[in-house]
């Protein structure tokens, strides 16, 4: 036995009391929510950063980040979440962005996105090439996208894409994102698609370090990692930031409960306006 009570046989085993500890990091620092049918995905993931770090064991290893050591805690969030996405994904959000929201924008502006959850910036440069589609080279517009994972933050910054991560719901999509003329095995984001983009990161249950409101918030898929009372509390933030007339769209699996209590009305498929 070890001095923490852990046997060589049982270093990679997530034990009931450390799997507690485990679910309690995760919820009160960055709202997941894990229950206990995610445990063996939790133990292979972070198994990995048990011996990258040298932590030896799952008690040790907790230890430090329960101890804020940052490199692992940035590891530890990282390892819990899940960064899949694509360029256009849920499709009918665009097509409802650029029918019905973008034009009312032309010759006015400043227009405000909000890509909240932007892993690794396929939505916000899909929002952005919606946007010079829509509005053209001169729409007066920024995007923001917040991710709370510093090492996809610094994959979205880069704007370069291996072929494998360059599919489309749409072919004729593309050509909005990449030039054909570049390389087949990395490909970068056209450069006026990047300029109206800023990334930062940002702890989506911690206070929100943002000023003004948005004509438009992308927060999809990612309250699906939360509790209940959790994304009640992130949807009423997120209609607060919102100007009047503004939109929301979530998550295909996602639903607000009662959005007008939070002055939001259905406005199409998991998108919401605000009165």
């Amino acid at each position: 036995m070890t001095a923490l009570g852990v046997s060589q046989d049982d270093k990679a085993e997530l034990t009931d009391a450390v799997f507690r500890r485990v679910a309690r990091l995760a919820k009160d620092n960055w709202g997941l929510n894990l229950e206990d049918g995610k445990r063996p995905l939790v133990t292979a993931r972070l198994w990995k950063r048990v011996v990258a770090s040298g932590a030896g064991d799952f008690p040790t290893y907790v230890g430090k980040v329960e101890d804020g050591d940052q490199v692992e805690c940035d590891h530890f969030i990282s390892a819990l979440t899940t960064n899949v996405t694509h360029f256009f994904r849920e499709q009918h959000h665009f097509d409802f962005l650029e029918s019905a929201i973008l034009p009312g924008f032309r010759g006015r502006g400043p227009l405000r996105v909000w890509s909240a959850g932007c892993s690794s910036g396929q939505e916000p440069y899909s929002i952005a090439a919606s946007i010079r589609a829509v509005l053209g080279a001169s729409a007066d517009a920024r995007i923001l996208a917040t991710d709370v994972d510093p090492d996809i933050l610094e994959r979205a910054q880069k704007a370069v894409y291996a072929k494998s991560e360059t599919s489309f719901p749409n072919p004729a999509l593309e050509t909005r994102i990449f030039d054909k003329k570049q390389s087949a095995k990395h490909r970068h984001v056209r450069e006026n698609i990047v300029n109206l983009v800023t990334f930062r990161r940002l702890n989506l249950i911690q206070p929100w370090p943002i000023s003004g409101r948005f004509d438009v918030i992308f927060c999809r898929n990612v309250a699906i990692y939360f509790d209940k009372p959790t994304q009640a509390s992130l949807w009423a933030q997120f209609a607060a930031h919102l100007n009047p007339g503004g939109f929301l769209f979530i998550g295909h699996s996602e639903r607000i409960e009662t959005p007008a209590a939070i002055g939001l009305s259905p406005a199409g498929i998991t998108t919401y306006q605000k009165h």
